[in-house]
């Protein structure tokens, strides 16, 4: 339940729902005022505190009394059911970075981390570079396009797809399950526990192809990695490269579709960004991806943790088992951290934002998803000049979801343009 508002103060804006979707910030300012530490049940019925100011959320992302394996949660089994990927239990995936704790989390992030590699992701550049290109070959000539399904949504899906080692004749499979999973409570009913228990399938005949014939991709090098003579199972190998996908591919769909929103809401910021890029300057994409970020990032709760000891957090008694939520969202617009926080400011150098964490949990794929939206971005504002909304900014519709902020479509109009590889087709990645 809410907390009950105090006789000085009005009660608590009502959260998750659709207008709340729309723009949660004032909601998330009135609760970083009266509330930061806020206890609520959340749509699932699951009852959790929000964290929301700055200094907290850091403190919370990095306790370690704050579990992030589900076993630690106290309440009643149809809840514990409710915290995690739909699906993740059943189909053996739970042996993953973001639900284990030290020292399996120490062990599986060493092993991991020998595989993906910044080396790894910054040799990926050139083909990042080229599925986006062909991406908008495909739709540069209409002079329209949704950004959403014909750019952001597939671009991190193929390139992670390739990153994986997951042959091409395969990978619309994968967008297809993507798709599914993305859509959260819009598909079918049980279809993400469906398209997860595909994937599952999928990934252990993948492995056992790899063992067989690896090659030089993350799945083989997961296969490989090793240290002091220990390995990842086959379990922790099909658990790992699922959440790599999972959670690598919304979350930089989120970052290129919000990211694109926010530079066409805000035309003097983009104007900055494209003299920098026309200068052939990186500094300003490099600095902006970061804003972009802060300022409406693409994962707006960080995934569940568990109390395995009573802690005071913010000034509120946490119990043992009770579930926390970090509300990035709130927490990078704190003005207590960020000057003028609700302005966007490409340039804002002091930016210790915690769009992608903070402390042993820091994501893992965060350079791969920095590569993706820089790429994306600067290119978009490259090849599509006249760049707009083709519609009003009430009209577009945020997707309904617990951890992930991002736009179901993101209609845009340009100047057509011609396509890089001259055909008169459209491109098969």
């Amino acid at each position: 339940m809410n907390d009950s508002p105090a006789p000085d103060r009005p009660a608590a804006p009502e959260l998750f729902s659709w207008e709340f979707a729309t723009d949660p910030y004032p909601a998330y300012a009135w609760l970083r005022e009266h509330s930061p530490v806020h206890r609520t049940a959340l749509p699932s019925g699951v009852e959790a505190w929000l964290v929301t100011r700055y200094a907290d959320a850091r403190q919370a992302l990095a306790d370690a009394r704050l579990s992030k394996n589900p076993a630690h949660h106290a309440g009643p089994a149809h809840a514990k059911g409710k915290t995690g990927i739909p699906g993740e239990r059943k189909a053996e995936l739970m042996t993953h970075l973001l639900n284990i704790d030290p020292p399996d989390h120490t062990r599986l992030r060493r092993l991991v981390s020998k595989a993906f590699t910044p080396r790894r992701v910054a040799e990926f550049a050139p083909r990042v570079q080229e599925l986006t290109d062909r991406l908008i070959d495909d739709f540069v000539e209409e002079g329209r396009a949704d950004l959403i399904h014909d750019f952001a949504f597939p671009l991190p899906i193929y390139a992670i797809c390739d990153l994986l080692g997951v042959p091409r004749e395969d990978q619309d499979d994968f967008r297809d399950w993507a798709g599914m999973m993305i859509r959260h409570g819009g598909g079918p009913r049980g279809g993400v526990a469906r398209s997860v228990k595909k994937m599952r399938g999928y990934l252990a005949e993948l492995i056992h192809r790899k063992r067989e014939n690896p090659g030089d991709d993350l799945i083989s090098g997961l296969i490989r990695a090793s240290d002091h003579g220990e390995h990842l199972t086959e379990n922790e190998a099909a658990a790992m490269a699922f959440i790599l996908l999972f959670a690598g591919f919304e979350t930089t769909v989120n970052l290129i579709g919000n990211g694109t929103y926010a530079l066409l809401r805000h035309p003097e910021q983009r104007a900055r960004l494209e003299s920098s890029l026309a200068a052939g300057e990186s500094g300003l994409l490099e600095t902006g991806i970061e804003e972009l970020l802060r300022f409406d990032g693409p994962v707006e709760l960080a995934t569940w943790r568990f109390a395995t000891e009573a802690l005071t957090l913010g000034g509120q008694e946490i119990a043992v088992g009770d579930p926390v939520l970090v509300v990035l969202a709130a927490a990078d617009r704190d003005p207590e951290r960020f000057t003028d926080p609700d302005t966007l400011d490409l340039s804002r150098s002091d930016n210790q934002h915690l769009g992608y964490g903070h402390g042993i949990h820091y994501c893992l794929g965060a350079p791969l998803a920095r590569l993706e939206g820089q790429a994306a971005l600067a290119t978009l504002l490259r090849r599509l000049p006249g760049l707009r909304l083709a519609g009003e900014p009430d009209d577009l519709r945020w997707r309904g979801g617990l951890i992930m902020r991002g736009l179901r479509t993101l209609p845009v109009e340009f100047e057509p343009g011609r396509r890089l590889d001259g055909g008169d087709a459209p491109s098969t990645l």
